[in-house]
């Protein structure tokens, strides 16, 4: 009988590995240390859907980041470990208080108010960060029952801005947030790059300074795919298993996303893939300063630029590099650089802005 592990692959390779973008740090591939990891894990059979060893050992290296209160509940996606998360944190009648440009506001489908069943309350920011403040526009009418309940603060660590919070100003929103009887959410889709920026372990931004829930992001740091909630603060929490499961996050084989986290965050690989990503930006920034006529539009903190430029520029550019308007009609875009981007292909893309704008 034939051994049913013997490779055998008809598959081809259908894009050029050469082509490289800055639409979005989701377009790069999967760190080899990742992929590694993952034919590590693949032999034999484990037990699904999260009771695997993989999956166990995924807890104490939580612990290690996150104290010794961390629990991790691995999911598929960004959304939907914001949706779990948020649910868990709130009741049918709650209402979850966001910055206007917070990626559960403005790219999640609606899933946290369809699927999730939360009303969002909105606030403007300059910078994508909330304030004490700014949250007190939203967080009032807990008696009143014609309007949704305020019970969770959510921010995003990096901010979809590309800004980052110091631990002081989360910790002044988790005080306020906690003095009004809420619980505060942390959207950490690249939370290894605020930690990169702010050269502090990630605990020193959540736990430490009192988050009680938060979405730990893999894919955009070089993993495959899969993310974590991770509850900092049990008391914050109900019945996260089976919120998980109800929303169509619980992964069979879970082993396969648990071994990604844990080959990112047992050593230093989400670390050295963070800094290499901010570092792009950082020297994208710099060629991108040179070139009149493009304005940088809000402090180039992670791995994310902003520029304003003339918006027939952007097109030609778009045609050999990819990118996203943020706000078209402003003219508005958003450069992202990710682990692989290399000095390369910064300078290549510097030069290509410089050419486009001299036409």
């Amino acid at each position: 009988m034939a051994d049913p592990t013997t490779v055998r692959t008809d598959a081809r390779r259908h894009h050029d590995p050469q082509i490289r973008g800055f639409a979005s740090d989701n377009y790069a591939g999967t760190h080899p240390e990742i992929l590694a990891a993952l034919a590590l894990a693949n032999g034999g059979h484990q037990i699904a859907y999260g009771e695997d060893e993989y999956t166990e050992h995924l807890q104490r290296v939580m612990h290690s980041h996150f104290g010794p209160t961390a629990e991790a509940f691995p999911v598929f996606n960004g959304t939907g470990a914001n949706v779990v998360s948020l649910q868990a944190m709130t009741d049918r009648w709650g209402a979850v208080i966001c910055a206007e440009s917070a990626h559960i506001n403005v790219d999640e489908g609606g899933a946290p108010e369809r699927v999730g069943g939360l009303k969002l309350l909105t606030v403007p920011t300059p910078d994508g960060k909330l304030t004490p403040e700014l949250i007190d526009r939203q967080a009032y009418g807990w008696d009143d029952e014609h309007r949704a309940m305020p019970q969770v603060v959510s921010i995003t660590q990096n901010t979809e801005l590309g800004t980052v919070y110091t631990p002081d100003e989360i910790r002044a929103i988790c005080d306020h947030a906690h003095g009004h009887g809420m619980k505060v959410h942390l959207d950490g889709a690249r939370i290894a790059n605020a930690a990169a920026s702010l050269d502090v372990p990630m605990r020193t931004f959540t736990n430490t300074v009192g988050i009680d829930v938060l979405s730990f992001g893999g894919t955009k740091n070089g993993a495959i795919f899969g993310e974590a909630v991770v509850v900092l603060n049990p008391d914050a929490v109900r019945a996260m298993k089976h919120l998980r499961k109800l929303s169509m996050q619980l992964a069979s084989k879970m082993r396969f996303v648990s071994v990604q986290l844990e080959a990112l965050l047992a050593g230093d690989l989400w670390l050295r893939n963070a800094r290499h990503a901010n570092e792009m930006a950082q020297r994208l920034a710099e060629g991108v300063r040179a070139v009149d006529g493009v304005e940088i539009l809000h402090p180039v903190q992670a791995n994310a630029v902003f520029a304003r430029l003339p918006h027939e520029v952007s097109e030609r550019l778009q045609k050999r590099f990819r990118f996203y308007f943020w706000d078209e009609a402003a003219g508005d875009v958003r450069w992202m650089c990710a682990f692989d981007t290399t000095e390369d292909d910064v300078d290549a893309f510097v030069l290509a802005l410089k050419e486009e704008m001299a036409k």
